[in-house]
Formats: structure tokens, C-alpha cells, sequence
């Protein structure tokens, strides 16, 4: 330890003493000027490092700084168990996180998502860029379009400091309701002499199925500065490897109905006679799922950090920092899905749950009739995630009262695809298992290799059950069935193959002037700042026809490709009795080669040596571009009021925005309907170019104050209006479209997503009030209540309209016609029937399937089994023709016409007991939202509901002494809602 002198610091603008140091040192030098301390100079303040230090330098931030503020220091965030610093942050009262692949990704403060929070480094604001699997919809970004920083990009060791600013300052660069999140990195002038530290951890996961389960993790700092402090030189550099695994299920989109009374309007769920178990009451909603997967994944993450700084002082009185910051993380995947797909038209069992707002099934189970596909689709990815940020900033104090600060940089994140083998980001390859069948009569359903499949829902894992009968059968409740069929090479072929691309590139340049004016009871503060923002993102993305999605050649596939493979047998806490535990999977590029050469699809004209590669017309391409001026003033005064110590800062901000959106655009030519409910978007070939233009301001302003009541009991109350700017992805000028699940003669309507350029910030009003005892040297409790009143958020417009005059073969005279020969022989009008029934009446002529049987069209050879209807489904697709009327879409455009209140309870800790070593630091939040999601809401309409609301809490038990430090960490999230609208059913 070493005695310092204390020198009289103003209350806005506070500066703490932060220890850098690694999880393990391999080596450290310091050097340090001795100097005798005069005889005459008091011992003010002892200088404590380790655990204990930052927590105490944290405390000092909080207590010192006007407005609610939380930091974090080097020491806390260097040391287990923290990935990175997200997982960092979450013990700070009221921040809560969302992980991916088991690591803190997104950061939620006060309940608000990442998309809501501004995150800055050295105060300067940050891009954001994450295109990874086509984007998150985690935190409402999608296909790349995000503004949310990923902190899964920064590892914790290069980081000085953290500090969250949950009420806004006039100073505070806007864009955070929840939260204003700033990232400090360490400077050469912030240590003496020279510091040199090398690190390293070893990180043990044995949740992967490939690559190594221990893999390193290196850390290293170097800072010099000369004895005069008039220049330094510091360098920060980290790298991280980890290769994990996961299993998981889902239910892929619940189709939302209505129930009724006579059973006979649900023939397109049921099957004549079914058995109906706590039937829903007419006029109720049920949801029927899609299908049930299970996947498996395999992930590699190597994540690169770097900073170099450099600091000259010319004079005492000016200082000039010029730093370098570089982030990158690369993140390759290969997963595989094992699904179970519905016709949905054949239910012959349902057992409902009941109590239900929607009744959901507990047991369904549908006759497949003939053979079906059971699909394992297989995919890779490969993303590669860059931070570039180079600044210069000047300090210069003028006078003593008064200065001037300069800060400049130019910084830009990308996340580009780096698959080397086609250049894209996502490659799919969709494989099935079909079994031939062989009916008698043929196109009757009295088939060998006939199957039912039965799907189990309860409070574990959802379970898809299958029955195969090998002889012919009349009724699934035959006896004979055999649960454990598994599909062998000779039933499994390709369906269709996707490479995606997609990518996002944002750039920031920022430039500000800050000025600082003390005078004897306070100080006045002004400011002039100009930011540049342009996000750029791109996507391309097509359907390669195959086998198609009926498997027209079963046994294609080589067998050396393919590798037999368990997905349930990954869940070794759930009961799995009854699912198929045969499965398979490869590698999706090497599948995806296999289909250059015998399919000749899809490849690139300029590569010579036949490697697949991705569509370079992009199907989406969109800049979106924001110019901002701002200006502010704020004034603080210190005083007594009474005999209390108080503190007044009084500020306003007012900014200035200008938006230009662009789009190029391959204009959507028609939907081909492939098959009952699969319909894919045709496109031209030239790209038309849209742009809109709008503008908005905004005046902002804050009054923070505090008083101490009695000694070291400290009262605050904040008020503040704030904004967030939209996603990107409503910013746009251009209209995407979507498809549709069904005809328009039965009712179903295409989709297509559009945006708004002129869209307005989310504006919020928040209030502040707390109470903070600090009682000891690094000790302290506090209690505050916060409220948040905010308008204009975003809801949605479903309008119906017209798109590029795309025509509807679905409900033309040719649809009309085959209804009408459909009902002249009692079959039902549904879209399987539909579809083959048109495909037969245009094509009258006579073909061999893959199985060998001959079928001949004409609707008087429709029979309307499914043995037709693969046949047909396999060989032919429906094209809109001049006769059809024009397709009428709903489009869903975003606007703002929504307002929410939040509202919550923050507490929070930490004591050291005496010099035994041992410490607690522990905090919880309670956070409510008056706008929920109502499950019984019509699933036609789009909902508006507050997402990520939840309480959250943290444990932290410590022990520090004799130079060794154990923490023990627990963190908790209440269950939350994560998103809203998913699917054609409006999920939740």
C-alpha cells in the first residue's frame, strides 16, 4: 500500500483508482518512482487493490456520481466465472441478460431489450452489426438489421471499466431508455511506470460432441508511460477458443383455429370419425402444431480482442490520445434437424388439454395413409463478426477553471459470411427418409409400408412417436405396427437445397466539443456533437429443387456421406419411449457438392473447380442512413440545503436528425405453388431502386438531484425524457414478400412485410427516486423505484394490397374449375385437393413415379388419395397465367401507436465483515409492464406486448485474503416473454 494525497474533486466528474489484473499471472514488472512523503502532508486515503479495491472504487462511483450510476472495474470483470462482459454486467442491479450457446450475448436494462439500450466506448457511440443465421429475433433484429451490441464480441480481460448511467444526463449520447451502457478501456497515463501481465484460463466444456473440451484462453496488458507522464504506450490483446454442443426440441409455428360445433367445417384437421378427447367449446381457440424436430448442434467460437494506445503531453495542460480498438469473433456451426412434418388434414385422435385460454393438444394422432418423408435436414454456417474503432481525442485545460475536449473516431462493425467453401453464411441441405409403397389398387390407400404418427405434448420434452405396417392395414388401430423403423440409405434422398448469404455492415463517425466551465459553487457544461450512421445490409437466399419435398429418388444418396446418428438420444434427462432413436446426418457442404454434380444447380460462373456457391443477385439489399446534430448545456451547483449537503444538475439536449432509407429490390414476379401449402416467390433479374426520406428532433431534457441526510445516507430523485431510435429493419423503403400457406378460395391470403423510413424515436419519461446508506469503508445498502412512461412505440398496420401485379392461380377460372370437378365427385375443396385436381386437368398425359407406378391425368382419373397426390405433388408446379385476377397481400407495415408504462423496484448490497476476508454483494429487481400478451387474441391480428420483462436477481459470496481470492456467483432471470407474432399464427 501507498499513502496519496487527496485533492478535491467536484461532484460531476468523479475518478477512481482501477487494479488491472488477470485470472492467473505469469508474469508482471512495475516500476515506480519513490518519493518520500513530506513530513507535513496528512494520510488521507489508503489505496486497496484485489476484489475488495474494485468493489470499493465501484461503490465511490455510484455514491459520488449525480444521477443513478453503476460501474464495474477491471478486477471484478477479469476473474471467474465472467466469458465476457455481458455475463459481466448482470450482476449490476436491474441489467439482465439473453445467452447464446450458453454464453451472455444481449444486455436488458429495466426490462428494455438490447435494441433499447445505447452502448458506448470511452463515450463514444458503437455500431452494431450481427447478420448470423439470417439474424436474432431476440432482440427484434432480423436478417442483420440490428442496432443491439453484441457483447459476446468483447472479452472481459482488455476492459478497465464499465458504467451504466440508468438515468440520462444532458452530456449522455441519446438512444438508451433502459440503459446507457459505457465501455472504459485503460489508458497508459492511468498507471505509473511500466506494467507488463500475461494470463491464461483453460475453459472445460464437455457439452461438445466435436472439437477439443479444454481450450485456452489468453490475456495479455503492456502500459508504459514515462516518469513525467508526457507520453505512454499501452497494448491490450486477448484471444478465447471454445467448442460446445448443444440438443434441443422445438414446435415449429402453432396453427391458431377456431372451433366449431358441427365437426364437418374441420375437415381440414380431421379425419372422418375421429376420436375427440375435452373438446374445446364452440367458437374457442385450439392450436395444432406444424411439426414437431429435434436438433443437434456443434459450435466453434475463437474470439480476437485488441488495443493500442498512445497518450503525448505536450504540455501540462494538454493532453492528446490517439487509441486503436479491434474485436473479432468467428462462429462456425453444424447442426441437424430430425422432424416430423403434419398433413394436418388427418386427425384421427386428439386428447385436449383443458383450463386452456387456447386449447392445446396434449395427444394427436394422424393416419399418413402411404408412405411420407421424415425429414433430417442438415446445415452449416459460418459467420465472422469485426469491430474496427480508431479515435483521437485532445484535452486541453485552457485556464483552471475552464476546458476544452475534442473526440473524433471513425468506427465500423461487419458481420460478413466466411464459409470458404461457397462463400455464403448458411448452407441447407434437406434430406428425408421415404419408404416406397406399393397399393392395391394402385392410387388406392390400401398400401404396405402404411404409417401413423402420434405426437405427445407434457411438461418434459415433446415426443413424435411413428407406427410403420409393413402389411396392409384399414385403421391406425391395428395391431402389428413397428414403432422402431428406421430408415436405411435406400430410403433416404435429397429434397432441396438453400445457401444463404447475409451480411451487415454499419459505420459510425462521430465528432464532439465539450466544454467545462467551474465556477465557486458548481460548474456549467456545454457541448456540440455530429454523428454519421449508415447500416448496410444484404441478403441473397433460393430454393434449389432436388427430389423435391415428396423424395423422388429414395437411395440416391451416397452412402460414405452419411452418418448414422441418435437426436433423442442426446436427452439424457427426458424420457424419450416411443420416439425413433435412428437417425441420420452429414456434412451440409459436402451433401451440397455431392448436388452440384449430379443436380447442376446453382453454381457460381467464375469458379473454375465446381465448388456450390452462393447467389450473388441479392434479394435484398438495404442502406439505411442517419445524420444527427446535437447540442446541449447543462448547469450543476452544490450547496447546503439546511445542513445537508445537496447536489442540482439542471441540463437539456436538443437533436437533430435526418434519415435517408434505400433499397435495391429484384421485383417479385409470381408465386409458384409447389405444392397444398408450399408456394415459393419467383423473381426477375434487374434490380429497382426505392428511397424515402423523413426527419424528426427532439429536446431532452434532465434535472438530477441528491442530498445527504445524515452522514453517509444519501437521497437521489431523476427525472428525464429519453428516446430509442427504430430498428433498421423498419426503416427501410423497400416491401418484402413473404408467400402464403394456402389458397385464397380457402381463405388464406399471402403476406408481405413492409416499413416505415418516417418512423419516430420511442420517446420516454422516467422518474427516479432512491435511498443509499453507505456504512462502511466498502459497505453499503440502497432501495430506488423507477418509472418509465413510453410512447410511440411500435406497433403494426395489416393493409391489403396489390403487389407487382403478382397474379393468383390459387382462386382464378382454373382454381374455379377444379372446385367444381371436385364437388361433382364428393371430394373435399382443401388445397391438396385442389392443387392435384389443377395439376391433373393441365396435364392429362401419363408418367412413371419414383416408385414405379403409372399414373395418367385428367380429372376423371382423380381419386384423391395421398399415394395421387405425392405423385402428382413431385412432378408438376402451379403457374399463375394472365387469366388469374391479381393477388391481394397483407401487408404488414410498422407504426408508432403504442404506449406502455414501466415500472420496478431496485435493491441492493455489499458489505465486507471486518478483516476476516469475507464478503456478500447481493441485489434483486423487480421490474412490471401494463402491456401484456393476451394468449386469446385473435391470431389475425398482430399484438403489441412488452417484451423481456422479468425480475432478476444476484448472489454474490467472497473471500479475499493472505493474496487469494474465491467467489462464489449465482445469478437468476425470471421466465420472460421473448417475442410476439412469430409465425402465420401470431405465435407468442
Amino acid at each position: 500500500m501507498r499513502a496519496k494525497t487527496s485533492r478535491k474533486a467536484l461532484p460531476f466528474k468523479s475518478k477512481a483508482l482501477f487494479t488491472l489484473m488477470s485470472s492467473a499471472a505469469l508474469a508482471s514488472v512495475a516500476s515506480a518512482q519513490s518519493t518520500a512523503t513530506p513530513p507535513t502532508e496528512e494520510l488521507e486515503e489508503i489505496v486497496v487493490t484485489g476484489l475488495r479495491g474494485s468493489l470499493k472504487a465501484a461503490m465511490d462511483i455510484k455514491r459520488d456520481a449525480i444521477g443513478v450510476v453503476d460501474a464495474i472495474s477491471a478486477e471484478d470483470m477479469g476473474k471467474f466465472p465472467d466469458a465476457n462482459l455481458s455475463e459481466a454486467l448482470q450482476r449490476i442491479t436491474g441489467i439482465s441478460i439473453d445467452r447464446r450457446n450458453g454464453e451472455g450475448a444481449l444486455v436488458t436494462a429495466r426490462g428494455f431489450g438490447a435494441q433499447f439500450n445505447m452502448v458506448t466506448l470511452n463515450g463514444r457511440t458503437m455500431p452494431a452489426a450481427d447478420a448470423y443465421a439470417g439474424g436474432n429475433s431476440v432482440d427484434g433484429g432480423v436478417a442483420g438489421q440490428t442496432r443491439a451490441f453484441n457483447f459476446a464480441n468483447l472479452a472481459s480481460e482488455s476492459i478497465s471499466g464499465l458504467e451504466v448511467y440508468k438515468t440520462s444526463k444532458a452530456d449522455i449520447a441519446t438512444g438508451g431508455i433502459g440503459a446507457t451502457i459505457n465501455v472504459r478501456t485503460a489508458k497508459p497515463f492511468d498507471n505509473d511506470g511500466l506494467v507488463a501481465n500475461v494470463g491464461l484460463k483453460a475453459v472445460n466444456d464437455t457439452t461438445n460432441r466435436t472439437g477439443d473440451d479444454v481450450t485456452p484462453e489468453v490475456s495479455g496488458i503492456f502500459s508504459y508511460a514515462n516518469d513525467d507522464k508526457t507520453w505512454g504506450v499501452g497494448l491490450s490483446a486477448s484471444y478465447q477458443k471454445r467448442d460446445s454442443g448443444s440438443s434441443s426440441s422445438t414446435v415449429n409455428d402453432w396453427n391458431i383455429r377456431t372451433w366449431t360445433e358441427d365437426l364437418a367445417d374441420l375437415t381440414t384437421s380431421l379425419a372422418p370419425g375421429a376420436t375427440i378427447t375435452n373438446a374445446p367449446a364452440a367458437g374457442s381457440l385450439y392450436g395444432i402444431p406444424n411439426d414437431i424436430r429435434y436438433h443437434f448442434s456443434d459450435r466453434e467460437r475463437e474470439r480476437t480482442n485488441a488495443q493500442l494506445t498512445v497518450q503525448f503531453a505536450p504540455t501540462d495542460a494538454l493532453t492528446l490520445t490517439a487509441d486503436y480498438t479491434y474485436a473479432e469473433t468467428e462462429l462456425v456451426e453444424d447442426r441437424g434437424d430430425q422432424l416430423t412434418w403434419m398433413n394436418a388434414n388427418r386427425f384421427d385422435l386428439i386428447e385436449f388439454d383443458t383450463g386452456q385460454s387456447v386449447a392445446s393438444p396434449l395427444v394427436i394422432r394422424e393416419d399418413e395413409g402411404t408412405a411420407k418423408d421424415f425429414g433430417f435436414e442438415q446445415q452449416h454456417r459460418e459467420q465472422t463478426n469485426e469491430l474496427n474503432s480508431i479515435g483521437f481525442n485532445a484535452d486541453w485545460q485552457i485556464t483552471d477553471r475552464f476546458s476544452l475536449a475534442l473526440d473524433l473516431h471513425d468506427s465500423k462493425a461487419e458481420s460478413l459470411p466466411s464459409d470458404p467453401i461457397t462463400g455464403g453464411g448458411e448452407t441447407l441441405f434437406s434430406m428425408a427418409g421415404r419408404v416406397p409403397s406399393t397399393c392395391e389398387p394402385v392410387g388406392s390407400d390400401n398400401c404396405t409400408n402404411r404409417f401413423t404418427q402420434t405426437f405427445v405434448f407434457n411438461d418434459g420434452l415433446p415426443l413424435s412417436t411413428r407406427m410403420h405396417y409393413p402389411q396392409p392395414t384399414e385403421a391406425a388401430t391395428a395391431t402389428g405396427g413397428d414403432p422402431n423403423f428406421a430408415f436405411q440409405p435406400e430410403h433416404l434422398g435429397s429434397q432441396y437445397l438453400r445457401i444463404n448469404y447475409q451480411d451487415q455492415q454499419t459505420d459510425i463517425t462521430q465528432a464532439r466539443l465539450d466544454g467545462d466551465l467551474e465556477f465557486d459553487s458548481g460548474r456549467f457544461q456545454f457541448g456540440i456533437e455530429t454523428r454519421a450512421m449508415q447500416s448496410h445490409q444484404r441478403a441473397s437466399g433460393a430454393q434449389m429443387t432436388l427430389g423435391d419435398w415428396g423424395v423422388a429418388s429414395p437411395g440416391e444418396l451416397p452412402t460414405e456421406l452419411l452418418i448414422p446418428f441418435s437426436y433423442v438420444g442426446q436427452f439424457e434427462d427426458f424420457s424419450t419411449a416411443g420416439v425413433p432413436s435412428m437417425g441420420w446426418k452429414a456434412d451440409a457442404n459436402r451433401l451440397a457438392a455431392w448436388a452440384v454434380e449430379n443436380y447442376g444447380v446453382w453454381r457460381d460462373p467464375t469458379n473454375t473447380n465446381g465448388v456450390l456457391s452462393y447467389n450473388p443477385g441479392f434479394n435484398q439489399d438495404h442502406i439505411v442512413e442517419e445524420d444527427t446534430t446535437a447540442a446541449y448545456f447543462q448547469i450543476g451547483l452544490q450547496g447546503d440545503l439546511g445542513s445537508m449537503p445537496a447536489n442540482v444538475l439542471l441540463g437539456i439536449r436538443y437533436e437533430q436528425t435526418d434519415v435517408t432509407a434505400t433499397s435495391q429490390l429484384i421485383i417479385p414476379t409470381g408465386l409458384l405453388w409447389q405444392d397444398n401449402n408450399d408456394f415459393s416467390v419467383t423473381r426477375g433479374t434487374e434490380f429497382t431502386p426505392f428511397s424515402e426520406e423523413a426527419d424528426y428532433d427532439h429536446v431532452l431534457p434532465s434535472l438530477d438531484f441528491d442530498v445527504e441526510l445524515i452522514d453517509g445516507l444519501k437521497a437521489r430523485a431523476s427525472y428525464s425524457k429519453t428516446i430509442a431510435r427504430a430498428q433498421y429493419i423498419n426503416l427501410r423503403s423497400a416491401v418484402a414478400v413473404n408467400g402464403t400457406q394456402g389458397s385464397s378460395l380457402n381463405g388464406f391470403l399471402p403476406t408481405a412485410n413492409g416499413a416505415n423510413p418516417a418512423l419516430a424515436p420511442l420517446e420516454s419519461d422516467n422518474v427516479d427516486l432512491s435511498l443509499e446508506w453507505y456504512f462502511g469503508d466498502s459497505s453499503y445498502l440502497s432501495a430506488g423505484v423507477f418509472e418509465k412512461r413510453v410512447s410511440n412505440f411500435i406497433g403494426n398496420q395489416v393493409v391489403q394490397e396489390t403487389l407487382f401485379d403478382i397474379r393468383d392461380q390459387t382462386s382464378g377460372p382454373r382454381a374455379q374449375a377444379a372446385v367444381a370437378e371436385l364437388e361433382a365427385r364428393d371430394f373435399g375443396t382443401d388445397d391438396t385437393n385442389l392443387f392435384v385436381m389443377m395439376a391433373m386437368m393441365e396435364n392429362t398425359g401419363t408418367f412413371t413415379d419414383a416408385d414405379g407406378v403409372t399414373w395418367t391425368g385428367g380429372a376423371d382419373n382423380f381419386n384423391g388419395t395421398e399415394g395421387q397426390h405425392l405423385a402428382f405433388a413431385a412432378r408438376y408446379d402451379l403457374q399463375p397465367n394472365s387469366t388469374d385476377p391479381l393477388f391481394t397481400f397483407n401487408v404488414n407495415r410498422p407504426v408508432n401507436n403504442r404506449d406502455a408504462t414501466i415500472d420496478g423496484w431496485e435493491f441492493a448490497g455489499q458489505h465486507f465483515f471486518g478483516n476476516t476476508g469475507f464478503g456478500i454483494q447481493a441485489n434483486y429487481t423487480v421490474v412490471r409492464g401494463d402491456v401484456g400478451f393476451d394468449d386469446a387474441g385473435d391470431p389475425n391480428v398482430n399484438q403489441f406486448a412488452l417484451l423481456g420483462l422479468s425480475d432478476s436477481a444476484n448472489l454474490v459470496l467472497m473471500y479475499e485474503n493472505f493474496g487469494f481470492t474465491v467467489r462464489l456467483a449465482y445469478n437468476w432471470r425470471d421466465e420472460f416473454l421473448q417475442n410476439i407474432n412469430v409465425g402465420n399464427y401470431r405465435n407468442p
